[in-house]
């Protein structure tokens, strides 16, 4: 009989760790090929984990709401085969050896992370030998938590390490704000550095709430709380600016008429307006390639490819934002296609890691709720999020030959929000007046 580590898998880029939400398999239990042994969540995304062998689960390293690193052993089966067979050492060396490969390379990089967030940021300092992973640290830092309120926290972890449900149970909790405990020493400390930092904004005292008996009270879950954190980052992080423009839909719902019914035959899905202004914004975004930037402290990442994330409401309200790749090398049926796939596989939990990973810039149509506008808030570190109001028929303003004439129109508002550290009103303007033009112009003759 052989033993068989099971090793935590790559999640996608900057994902280092995971947080056990439940195992699939108890101790004793047979396990197959591919068989989902773990389900697991991340900052980004939750999934399963299928097992890499088959065999007998003998030992479960960690415990519910534990966190892996990526790289990391979390179980041990019992196979099989013979152990004393040469190929099978041969075997198990080679992916010993790229595990351990992958977990220095892993290791490296999250020291590297560690060592940065630390030179920017003198939020959480160590003082103490106690271990911190770097989501708890993480999570510290964005909720203003001083080292020693961290070293307070009791560890429900292996060895007494705090766990993202710790940390989180602790800000609930939280009824001393960080401002109480900053010392005239550490403001003057701070003073030189306001002209080479960013402003960091503290975190706004909770006002007490007087229950009067007629409420009920739940508890925000996991993704809610998730998305309040990300949401309360990107507004303290980034100088918010929001221009609107009204465009004029009339020949593109003519056209979608004309072609959906036929499109849904032949393909077998519907055709939306998403995808088409998803296409308008690729068009755009090439005209002003500084749109599709992220900023990362004083520095600016001009990105080569459009990766629009496409913000999708969830079946219980919660909010994802999956990513369309490369869609400047995409037409109209190809972008069509990965709107839908996305859509389908977010509102069945489906989507994998990698599927919400990498956008550049974001679209979110508040049309599909009835809203005519909206203001959306900027997926961080992107620098700009488009959001698209309902089609509604208006009377409008037309310019003719034979001189001005008022007729009924489809207009939807286009408003974007950008950030205005790296993106100035001549450009965030320009950009979104850019989209409309090319959804005004678009070419009612394509054969799709």
């Amino acid at each position: 009989m052989a033993r068989i580590e099971l090793i935590m898998p790559k999640m996608g880029e900057s994902v280092s760790e995971a947080t056990i939400i439940s195992w699939s398999k108890k101790v004793g239990d047979l396990v197959e090929i591919d068989e989902t042994i773990i389900e697991i969540a991340t900052d980004k995304v939750d999934s399963e984990v299928p097992s890499t062998h088959e065999g007998k689960l003998v030992e479960m390293l960690f415990k519910v709401d534990d966190v892996v690193n990526v790289g990391q052993a979390f179980a041990i089966l019992e196979t099989t085969q013979e152990s004393d067979s040469d190929s099978q050492v041969e075997a198990e060396e080679v992916k010993e050896e790229k595990a351990v490969e992958e977990i220095s390379q892993s290791i490296e990089q999250s020291v590297e992370k560690i060592v940065e967030e630390v030179n920017e940021s003198k939020q959480v300092q160590s003082s103490s030998d106690r271990f911190y992973s770097p989501l708890v640290k993480n999570i510290a830092k964005k909720e203003n938590i001083s080292q020693s309120e961290l070293d307070s926290i009791i560890g429900s972890g292996k060895e007494g390490r705090v766990t993202k449900s710790d940390i989180l149970s602790f800000i609930e909790n939280r009824t001393k704000t960080p401002a109480e405990e900053t010392t005239v020493e550490q403001i003057k400390d701070e003073q030189p550095k306001i002209k080479e930092e960013n402003v960091k904004h503290d975190k706004h005292q909770q006002v007490p709430i007087h229950n009067t008996g007629d409420v009920e009270i739940i508890e925000m879950d996991r993704m809610r709380k998730l998305i309040s954190s990300h949401m309360t980052m990107s507004k303290a992080t980034s100088a918010h600016i929001t221009s609107m423009v009204e465009c004029d839909m009339t020949n593109i719902v003519n056209w979608r008429n004309s072609i959906k019914e036929d499109f849904k035959k032949r393909e077998g899905q519907n055709i939306t307006f998403t995808p088409i202004i998803i296409e308008a914004m690729a068009k755009a975004v090439k005209d002003f390639p500084m749109i599709n930037v992220s900023v990362d402290g004083t520095n600016i990442h001009i990105h080569k490819n459009v990766n629009i994330g496409m913000a999708a409401a969830l079946p219980d309200g919660n909010l994802i934002v999956p990513v369309i790749k490369e869609c400047q090398n995409k037409n109209l049926i190809g972008i069509t296609k990965s709107v839908n796939d996305l859509a389908t596989r977010a509102r069945s939990s489906n989507l994998n890691p990698d599927d919400i990973q990498g956008g550049t810039i974001t679209m979110t149509n508040v049309g599909t709720f009835g809203n005519v506008m909206g203001t959306p808030i900027i997926n961080q570190p992107q620098v700009a999020i488009m959001a698209a109001g309902a089609i509604r028929k208006k009377p409008a303003v037309l310019e003719t030959e034979y001189g001005d004439v008022i007729a009924i129109r489809h207009m939807m508002f286009l408003s974007l929000s950008y950030d205005h550290r790296v993106v100035d009103g001549a450009l965030g303007g320009q950009f979104v007046r850019k989209v409309a033009d090319y959804l005004e112009n678009f070419d009612v003759n394509q054969k799709i």
